[in-house]
């Protein structure tokens, strides 16, 4: 049986287009070597390809890694961050709740980059919730509450704690 957090093809190619229009916002944040850039360049042209119907979730799943990979090639802690945003938005042709950590990391990365500016965040939750079509919200509304159900990346790990979980919660309260 699949996850919850899967979601059907067309809710992922859905909350793909929104993943990838907040890892966006965040890769301003993002430096690195003209190699990883390029990398990253193609990470988004392919994750709009997947939302857009132009490639199918098996082509993608085999190639969500490598936004992770330039997460190590960042200069800065926003800029690892942003292309954990991104590559989470790529991991959403995988499993639908990635679209939650994709809006999280970018979050988290414009938090690293205006440590002075707290309301910074919630500006970015703000124009995250703003920016959700009504299909959007609704595949979001399918989703378990974060840390309630432990087979998908809203279980207990990494997105569950700390800014992220944080920013999940948040997003997951005011679509409810």
């Amino acid at each position: 049986m699949a996850s919850a957090q899967t979601l059907s093809d067309s809710d992922r190619r859905a909350l793909a287009r929104w993943a990838l229009a907040c890892a966006e916002r965040a890769l301003v944040l993002f430096d690195a070597d003209d190699a990883v850039a390029a990398e990253v360049r193609d990470v988004v042209t392919r994750t709009r390809a997947y939302s857009s119907g132009q490639s199918t979730a098996a082509e993608e799943i085999t190639r969500r890694f490598v936004a992770v990979r330039a997460a190590g090639a960042a200069t800065t802690p926003a800029g690892a961050a942003a292309a954990r945003a991104l590559a989470q938005a790529a991991a959403v042709a995988h499993m639908g709740a990635h679209a939650l950590g994709a809006a999280a990391y970018a979050a988290k990365a414009v938090s690293l980059a205006h440590p002075d500016r707290p309301e910074a965040v919630e500006d970015e939750i703000r124009w995250q919730v703003a920016h959700l079509s009504e299909r959007e919200r609704a595949a979001l509304r399918q989703l378990p509450a974060v840390g309630s159900d432990s087979a998908g990346p809203l279980g207990g790990g990494l997105l569950s704690r700390g800014i992220l979980g944080t920013t999940i919660r948040e997003i997951q309260s005011r679509i409810s």
